[in-house]
């Protein structure tokens, strides 16, 4: 299969350990392109709900083509989020090509460019982190109970439902936050001299020229892999928001050395690499 090459790649709110988590998709997308960078923006692994019996194979070979793909020369930027907050810890630490930050800021084509996860601007996050657990449990069971939703809509010859989304889109308090995200993000940008901001936290994929008094920007959101099955990428002086869904690859395709190895010969690859 023929790589796409390019500049930047960006995903976000992959959410490894969970039921709603699409790793075999993702897996498939990171072997359809070669990226100078890849940079994770936050909630890669959900540390908050972490569970021994639950962490499946795919979600291992995820971990260890990121693995992979550094090794082959692409760098790669894990920014911390809110779920994988506990390593923010190692901020600033490098193994190799993979580098381990809160934010980063770098120029593309000489524009200014500001990346970060995004919950800094969740005071529920901040304030309290136990109902923003809890409400991450109960988006995990949401999601888990749409699949079995959607398993019987296309058996049924349906298309499929998003229940999350439905509630998003009917709560008025949740299309204000979006919106109010996006405005504090790019007012900040704007004010700071960037030209371009990318977050993602809300699992909201999003493209959006953002003017104010002082200036504009163009606010970029990855979306997440839970849902939307989305990142950005960055190739000829031009950003595009990619979606799986609307891609020709078949899920779950996967380097052929992938596919051989089992759990424990995926784990014990990942952490001798851990320790070089």
């Amino acid at each position: 299969m023929r790589k796409r090459k390019l500049e930047v790649v960006v995903i976000s709110d992959v959410h490894l350990g969970t039921f709603g988590c699409h790793a075999g998709e993702l897996l498939s997308y990171l072997n359809s392109v070669s990226p100078k960078k890849l940079i994770l923006n936050g909630d890669i692994i959900d540390i908050w709900q972490f569970r021994k019996r639950y962490f499946p194979k795919n979600h291992l070979q995820v971990i260890k083509k990121i693995i992979d793909l550094s090794t082959k020369g692409t760098e790669v930027f894990y920014i911390t989020g809110n779920h994988d907050e506990m390593l923010r810890k190692f901020s600033d630490v490098s193994m190799g090509n993979i580098h381990i930050l809160d934010k980063l800021t770098m120029k593309l084509d000489g524009k200014k460019t500001w990346i970060f996860h995004g919950d800094v601007f969740d005071a529920s996050i901040q304030h309290t982190k136990w109902i923003a657990k809890l409400g991450g449990w109960g988006y995990d069971f949401l999601i888990l109970l749409n699949r079995f939703i959607n398993w019987f809509l296309v058996r049924m010859g349906r298309e499929k439902y998003s229940l999350s989304k439905k509630i998003k889109d009917s709560v008025k308090k949740a299309v204000k936050y979006i919106a109010d995200f996006e405005k504090v993000a790019a007012d900040l940008a704007i004010e700071n001299g960037y030209k371009y901001v990318i977050c993602g936290h809300i699992h909201q994929p999003q493209m959006l020229r953002k003017v104010n008094k002082n200036g504009t920007c163009l606010y970029l959101n990855s979306g997440d892999w839970i849902e939307n099955l989305t990142a950005l990428e960055y190739h000829d002086k031009r950003w595009e928001l990619y979606h799986f869904n609307d891609d020709k690859l078949s899920p779950f395709y996967s380097d052929e050395d992938l596919k051989t190895m089992n759990y424990k010969e995926l784990l014990a690859a990942i952490t001798v690499t851990g320790k070089k």
